[in-house]
């Protein structure tokens, strides 16, 4: 599958014209892009610290007016691609325990090269994002396409909800899932790439919605996850019709469920795009976290963001 464009190729700062620019244009122009980018952007989707390191990322080879001009132009400071080939899913998996079973002390399966794998891996499509300098894997998501699902007869998420509620939009939803990022590299860039990566994946083939679990630590015996489900409001939860039902419960009522909590970034980011949650926590024994089904339909994307993400 070809590459996918930069999600962040709209302010020229990975392209070729950026380059091309005097010094003193391109000093003015990183000003220019930093201020757009933290304000228009990362702020509002991940929050001002999260956005300051985003911006500190994307820009870490921001240009002086005084530098002598550089006649190869910068590479950009991600690729994003999809896995062609076994070693390339191989890389996916391996960032995958590192960040679930090394970081986060996920209950695995033991896998001599220390790889995640599952048997869905082999039905998915797996985005890649790498450090343009080092060509490491830095982020990546895996993508269960609707006529992949109907082959292996369920998606991940059918192990933890009942969704039979959502049965009849199969056909044009795609499932994600075992998204992590690498810990150097936890910025709102990365993400907005993979964001950027799942929109143009999504408008290629076709599908109008995505669905997956997204995961609430559980460091504190879920207090943090019951806080967090009960602030959310009616405008972030999906309508009844489309509901979804924990096979194994967070069990709410044992929980303190009155903490003043801020979400995670990723879901923070999902609920900012216009995502919706579906369903009650459900807590997954073998990663220790509390999973809440989340839902994003394309019609359904901020309008404020669909234009970096969509290109509308």
């Amino acid at each position: 599958m070809s590459d996918i464009p930069n999600p962040l190729a709209a302010f020229d700062l990975f392209n070729g014209r950026f380059q091309k620019n005097s010094n003193k244009e391109k000093a003015s122009k990183a000003r220019a892009i930093k201020k757009l980018f933290s304000k228009k952007i990362a702020k509002k989707l991940f929050g001002k610290k999260f956005a300051l390191r985003a911006r500190n990322d994307v820009l870490a080879t921001e240009p002086v007016a005084n530098e002598k001009a550089i006649s190869k132009p910068k590479r950009p400071a991600f690729q994003i691609s999809w896995a062609s080939s076994p070693n390339e899913v191989k890389e996916a998996q391996r960032l995958r325990y590192k960040v679930f079973a090394e970081e986060m002390g996920a209950s695995l399966p033991a896998h001599p090269e220390d790889l995640d794998i599952d048997e869905f891996d082999a039905y998915c499509d797996h985005l890649l994002i790498r450090d343009q300098e080092s060509l490491k894997v830095v982020g990546t998501y895996r993508v269960l396409p609707p006529h992949k699902a109907a082959e292996i007869g369920r998606l991940y998420s059918d192990s933890e909800f009942d969704l039979s509620r959502l049965n009849h939009l199969r056909p044009k939803m795609v499932e994600l899932g075992r998204s992590c990022v690498h810990a150097d590299y936890r910025s709102g860039a990365v993400i907005m790439a993979l964001w950027s990566g799942l929109a143009q994946y999504m408008q290629k083939h076709d599908y109008e919605i995505m669905l997956g679990c997204a995961s609430i630590p559980m460091a504190d015996g879920g207090h943090f996850a019951a806080s967090l489900y009960n602030s959310l409001n009616n405008d972030q939860m999906a309508p009844v019709e489309n509901h979804a039902f924990p096979r194994l419960p967070l069990p709410l009522e044992r929980l303190n469920g009155g903490l003043e909590v801020e979400p995670p970034p990723l879901i923070k980011g999902y609920l900012k795009l216009g995502a919706k949650i579906c369903s009650a926590p459900a807590w997954d024994p073998d990663f220790n976290t509390a999973d809440v089904l989340t839902m994003l339909r394309l019609s359904d994307i901020n309008p404020r963001y669909a234009k970096h993400f969509l290109g509308i």
